[in-house]
């Protein structure tokens, strides 16, 4: 009976000893092969539609989702002073072909030089902006070849590359005041990455989040 006992032991032993370097080896292939982080997002450059002149907005004929084409007429203003103002300056035109994701105004407000009446964004050229730990930045570079699943689409994989490794951390542009006491607790800064996408899929929504696999090795 403790023959018996000792060979189950042994077995359990071996077993957990097999499981842990199992572990241990997949986490050491990753860290040594992958820079990995869940801290992304899909997103995209956001090209807002604001007027040239002041005035009452009269007509706005976009809704959130469609889609537009550069130059196309999104809007128009009312007149004031028909003499004084040229009649192209009250018209809303689309800058880039996109396609609206927010509107900000509706017929009948005031709106004004600058104001953003909607946002715009070209589903064509959405990239990954991914937050990489600053310990982690060294081994990044433009040209890297990544791996990446987008949550909207589960486990499907994607790939891309590395386009561009951020110059700041993205702290620098937060507009919190730093803090002036006597306490101090050191915080790991992330620096963005930005991701191209090998083949963009007009379906990715923006805002999404994902989860990213640079190849350093």
């Amino acid at each position: 009976m403790n023959e018996k006992r000792k060979k189950m032991i042994l077995a359990i032993l071996v077993v957990m000893i097999m499981v842990f370097a199992g572990i241990g080896g997949y986490y050491w292939y990753q860290n040594t092969y992958y820079v990995s982080t869940e801290d992304a997002t899909v997103t995209g450059d956001l090209v807002a539609v604001s007027p040239q002149i002041s005035g009452k907005l009269v007509e706005l004929d976009i809704e959130e989702g469609d889609k537009v084409i550069q130059g196309q007429i999104v809007g128009r203003q009312g007149i004031d002073n028909p003499s004084d103002t040229n009649i192209d300056e009250t018209v809303l035109r689309a800058p880039i072909n996109g396609i609206v994701i927010k509107k900000q105004a509706t017929v009948g407000e005031v709106v004004s030089p600058g104001q953003t009446i909607a946002y715009l964004i070209d589903p064509s050229k959405l990239y990954v902006s991914a937050n990489i730990e600053e310990t982690k930045l060294g081994s990044v570079k433009a040209g890297q070849k990544v791996d990446l699943t987008i949550d909207q689409f589960g486990s499907k994989q994607f790939t891309g590359t590395v386009k561009y490794v951020g110059q700041a951390a993205n702290s620098t542009f937060s507009l919190l005041p730093t803090s002036t006491s006597g306490t101090f607790t050191k915080v790991i800064q992330k620096i963005p990455v930005k991701i191209i996408l090998d083949k963009n899929d007009a379906s990715i929504l923006p805002g999404t989040n994902a989860v990213v696999h640079i190849h350093i090795k």
